[in-house]
């Protein structure tokens, strides 16, 4: 089981803040922004006698909520499509473990979320990594790429769009030529949409389940965590028009009983978020955004891509092994007792050697703090004992 290339730096975060320093934390893709007032409120209020179990599959009032959701951004479906489940994690597992038998392989475009990985250990599938590259921006890979690592085993391709972590977002023309392969092998498409709201420039997201002829092979997994700021509620949600997936992703569903009560709570009432809300969430991610890129480019050494969603990148720097320098930048530097704690990106490629000079960073905190993390990397580079000209 891979450690998370996120989380296993945690140790020596907590050390530099020990020896008193302030950490920039733009290694994980946890917000600042506050958690809609509506979905805190309902749980405030929440008159409950008994804290039961739900439906396995979620509560229905939320299912059917959720159906509306995805019904105004133009997926026709029911809220028998739909198995909410505990995060966007518990989503993508199920998934696999539904559709592949240990063996089976799915193609993933990387660098992708790392506990990807994660998620094919526990489930005994096989990842077929193919790589798409900072020089054109991460876009994806042509189709023929693709077509040349279909085996007999092959039996799904993941996407994550937009995309965590490079903050690519797939065109529906992309979309479009990918669902070629999938129709010519019969494969399943997993399609991880959890950043849907966040797509910027003008662009629009295009879902997998607009798709057509592919209604038995997209299989959607969502999460509440990012759109609306509460990572911590846990909920998150599978969904696909093929009956027979649902009917197998039921068991799994079944067997951990059911996802959280206070969570579905929170979420169901989160669908009454105002679009003020997302306008305010939006406006204060470009600014983000374009901040932290303009900054990174002018450093020596530095690329950059600007990304059109999410709220992550991932960037070239001038140096011999990101873990390396992830390290350091904890343990051995400080710029006025203050450091930055970076994702290095090798955790993000299932290929070895790849990301050894890429890091990815998120934008999650406000500005102010972004220029004080930003002044902090630009001296750690110049310092760095493994800076490479």
């Amino acid at each position: 089981m891979p450690a998370s290339p996120i989380r296993k730096l945690v140790p020596y975060a907590e050390e530099a803040k020990r020896k008193g320093r302030k950490v920039y934390h733009l290694n994980i893709g946890q917000p600042d922004i506050p958690t809609p007032e509506v979905a805190l409120e309902a749980v405030r209020h929440t008159d409950l006698k008994v804290v039961e179990y739900s439906h396995s599959a979620g509560n229905e009032s939320y299912r059917k909520g959720l159906a509306n959701y995805y019904k105004g951004i133009g997926v026709d479906i029911t809220h028998n499509d739909i198995i909410v489940t505990t995060g966007g994690s518990e989503a993508i597992t199920i998934a696999f473990m539904s559709c592949l038998n240990p063996g089976d392989e799915v193609i993933i475009p990387e660098p992708f979320y790392a506990n990807y990985n994660g998620f094919a250990v526990q489930t005994g599938v096989v990842v077929k990594p193919i790589v798409s590259s900072i020089k054109n921006d991460f876009a994806l890979p042509d189709v023929s790429e693709f077509d040349k690592l279909i085996t007999p085993k092959t039996k799904g391709i993941v996407i994550c769009n937009p995309n965590n972590p490079t903050g690519y977002l797939y065109s529906k023309e992309e979309l479009e030529k990918l669902a070629t392969i999938v129709k010519k092998h019969d494969l399943y498409l997993f399609s991880d949409e959890v950043y849907r709201e966040f797509c910027y420039d003008g662009h629009t997201h295009f879902s997998a389940m607009k798709l057509k002829g592919l209604e038995n092979n997209v299989i959607l997994m969502d999460s509440v965590s990012k759109r609306y700021s509460m990572c911590g509620v846990r909920i998150g949600a599978l969904i696909t028009r093929n009956k027979e997936v649902i009917t197998t992703a039921m068991k799994f569903a079944q067997a951990r009983l059911s996802p959280p009560s206070f969570g579905q709570i929170a979420a169901e009432a989160a669908l009454n978020t105002p679009e003020s809300y997302f306008k305010g969430v939006y406006d204060e991610y470009i600014k983000r955004r374009n901040f932290m890129v303009e900054a990174l480019n002018k450093m020596e050494g530095v690329y950059c891509p600007k990304p059109k969603g999410a709220f992550y990148t991932v960037v070239k720097l001038p140096i011999d092994d990101s873990e390396k320098f992830a390290r350091w930048l904890l343990e051995d530097f400080e710029y006025n007792n203050q450091t930055v704690m970076l994702a290095p990106a090798t955790g993000f490629y299932s290929t070895p050697g790849l990301g050894k000079n890429e890091v990815r960073i998120a934008y999650v905190l406000k500005v102010e703090d972004l220029k004080k993390a930003m002044e902090c990397l630009e001296v750690a580079l110049k310092q760095y004992p493994g800076r490479v000209i």
